[in-house]
């Protein structure tokens, strides 16, 4: 399913093709990524099989969103190459079984894909649907020291409040909000 399309992107849905999950294992085996996403567990992936198993936890996370919420490829329409993930959910509190209210935008690119725009592209594309919904307004939590991410808070707009330990049962993230567009 596709969730949206700006210029030169397509964010749909990730999908059990060979090509979608070997490049779900692309990304998600390599250090350079996974460093920063230390509070998602089973990474880095060491066996291209354990691609499927994260698709399937990410459909059976957002099997009762309605569509809203999801984990989603960013596909580049000129070449049909996943760039990466965008993703749109409720937060996890301190006790990371509980969603909170507070809703999450976060991306992730492949090496190959960086420096194009791509995730600042998709990120504007998935905001302006989300704040459609009438959602007051949207954070992106960092680990800290990941500057290529904090500049995409910037280049979106996002204002950082500093380090929080609200989510992601208590770790410390550099946290970042952008509120919907008035008017």
């Amino acid at each position: 399913m596709t969730v949206a399309t700006t210029e030169r992107l397509i964010l749909r849905d990730w999908t059990a093709a060979p090509a979608d999950l070997a490049r779900i294992y692309d990304i998600y085996s390599r250090p350079e990524i996974t460093r920063w996403l230390e509070v998602s567990p089973g990474l880095p992936m060491t066996d291209p099989a354990q691609a499927a198993e994260r698709l399937k936890f990410w459909q059976d996370r957002h099997a009762h969103d309605g569509g809203r919420y999801g984990t989603w490829a960013i596909e580049v329409r000129d070449t049909g190459v996943v760039a990466g993930t965008i993703l749109l959910k409720p937060l996890p509190g301190r006790d990371e079984a509980v969603r909170t209210d507070d809703i999450e935008m976060g991306w992730h690119l492949h090496p190959d894909s960086w420096g194009h725009g791509y995730a600042t592209e998709a990120a504007r594309a998935v905001l302006a649907r989300e704040f459609a919904t009438g959602t007051r307004e949207i954070y992106a939590v960092v680990s800290p020291g990941n500057e290529p991410s904090m500049a995409v808070c910037r280049r979106l707009g996002m204002t950082h409040v500093g380090r929080r330990t609200d989510w992601y049962g208590g770790e410390e993230l550099e946290t970042f909000v952008l509120s919907a567009p008035t008017g």
